[in-house]
C-alpha cells in the first residue's frame, strides 16, 4: 500500500553562528512532531554541504536540483514541506525561503521579502513605525562609516544598545553606558556584520510572544516574562539557563490584551506564516500607564524543550504535537 504520510525536512543549521543552536532546535522538532502522521527527517545545511542526517548517526546527501535524497533502500525520497528552524543566515534572510520557491516546495515561515525585512532590526523597526507600532529610536551605522559619539549621545541618550543590524541571538550585543564603551561596542558588533544599529535604552519589564495563525484560526500564546542576571538577555541567558522565564506574564490584565493585540496586528502586518515570536519591552508612558514597545521577531524561533514556544504552547494547554500539525496541515 502507498505511504500516504507526508514527508518533512526539518531544516537546519545554517551558515551563521547560530548553527549548533539550530540544531537543538531541530532535534527539540523531531522528538515533537506527530511520527504516526509525517515521516520526519533531519536535514543539516551549511555551505555547500546539505544532508540528511539520520537517527542512527549515518547520513545522505541531498540533491539540491529537487532537494530529494536516497535512502538506505536505495530508493528517492522527496519531500511534501520543509519546516526550517534555521537560526541566522540562510534560514532568517531570505535566501532558503527563494529556494523552496523555486523548487515549489512549501514551507513553515514567511517569505522571501518578510524574512528579509525582519532579520534586518533597522529596516524591520523603521517600517513597523509606519503602522503605529512604537519601537526604541535607533541609529544605523555601516562598517567604516565615520560617527560623532556626542551626537548620539545627545539623540539617545545613556545607556544605549549595539547590536548587528542583521543577526540574531544576541552575538555581538552589548548594552554601552558611556560613550567611552561605545567603540569597543562597535568593533564586536562589525564582527558579526557590516551593519550596526545603534538603540536607545528602554527600561522595563521584557516579554516575548508567540503567535501562529491558519486559515481557520488565530493562536496567540500567553506570553513570558524574562528576569536576566545579566545586564540584558544576551546569548549567556538565553542558552546557558542564567535567566528565569515567568511564563505566563505577570502583566495587568489590559496590558496582556493591548500585548496580544499588538502581536496579532504585526503578524497580519507583514503577512506572516507559521509559528513566530516577537519580543517586547514593556515601559511607563508620561502618565505612568503600560506601554508596548517591539524588539524584535524571530520567524525562526528556538524549538528546544526548554524554548520559550513549547513553553507557552504548554501553558496554554495545547499539545506542541497538535500546534506543529495545524502549521503544516494550514500549507495544503
Amino acid at each position: 500500500m502507498k505511504n500516504l504520510k507526508r514527508t518533512i525536512a526539518i531544516v537546519c543549521g545554517g551558515d551563521s553562528s547560530e548553527h549548533d543552536v539550530s540544531l537543538r532546535s531541530a532535534q527539540g522538532l523531531y522528538s515533537f512532531f506527530d511520527k504516526e502522521k509525517y515521516d520526519i527527517y533531519i536535514v543539516d545545511i551549511k555551505g555547500q554541504d546539505w544532508h540528511v542526517d539520520f537517527q542512527d548517526g549515518t547520513t545522505a546527501p541531498i540533491d539540491r536540483n529537487d532537494f530529494s535524497f536516497i535512502n538506505k533502500e536505495g530508493k528517492v525520497v522527496m519531500f511534501d514541506y520543509a519546516y526550517i528552524t534555521i537560526h541566522g543566515q540562510p534560514g532568517e534572510n531570505g535566501p532558503i525561503q527563494g529556494y523552496f520557491d523555486l523548487i515549489h516546495l512549501p514551507y513553515s515561515t514567511s517569505g522571501v521579502l518578510i524574512e528579509a525585512m525582519t532579520f534586518d532590526k533597522y529596516v524591520l523597526n523603521n517600517y513597523l513605525r509606519g503602522f503605529g507600532i512604537n519601537v526604541a529610536d535607533s541609529i544605523l551605522l555601516r562598517r567604516g562609516e565615520k560617527y560623532d559619539e556626542k551626537e548620539i549621545e545627545k539623540r539617545l541618550g545613556m545607556p544605549v544598545f549595539v547590536k548587528p543590524a542583521a543577526d540574531g541571538s544576541s552575538f555581538g550585543v552589548s548594552k554601552v553606558k558611556n560613550t567611552d564603551q561605545l567603540a569597543p561596542a562597535l568593533r564586536v558588533a562589525f564582527m558579526e556584520g557590516s551593519e550596526v544599529m545603534i538603540e536607545s535604552y528602554l527600561e522595563g519589564t521584557e516579554i516575548s510572544q508567540g503567535i501562529y495563525k491558519t486559515k481557520d484560526k488565530t493562536v496567540v500564546l500567553p506570553a513570558t516574562e524574562v528576569v536576566t542576571k545579566d545586564e540584558f538577555f544576551d546569548y549567556d541567558a538565553k542558552y546557558n539557563g542564567n535567566v528565569t522565564e515567568i511564563t505566563p506574564a505577570r502583566l495587568a490584565p489590559e496590558t496582556a490584551k493591548t500585548v496580544a493585540e499588538t502581536t496579532s496586528r504585526i503578524y497580519d502586518i507583514l503577512h506572516a506564516n507559521g509559528i513566530i515570536r516577537i519580543d517586547y519591552i514593556i515601559t511607563k508612558d508620561a502618565e505612568g500607564k503600560d506601554k508596548v514597545n517591539m524588539l524584535e521577531i524571530n520567524t525562526t524561533p528556538g524549538m528546544t524543550a526548554t524554548s520559550f514556544i513549547p513553553q507557552q504552547v504548554k501553558a496554554a494547554g495545547l499539545d506542541i504535537k497538535d500546534v506543529l500539525s495545524d502549521v503544516v496541515e494550514n500549507q495544503f
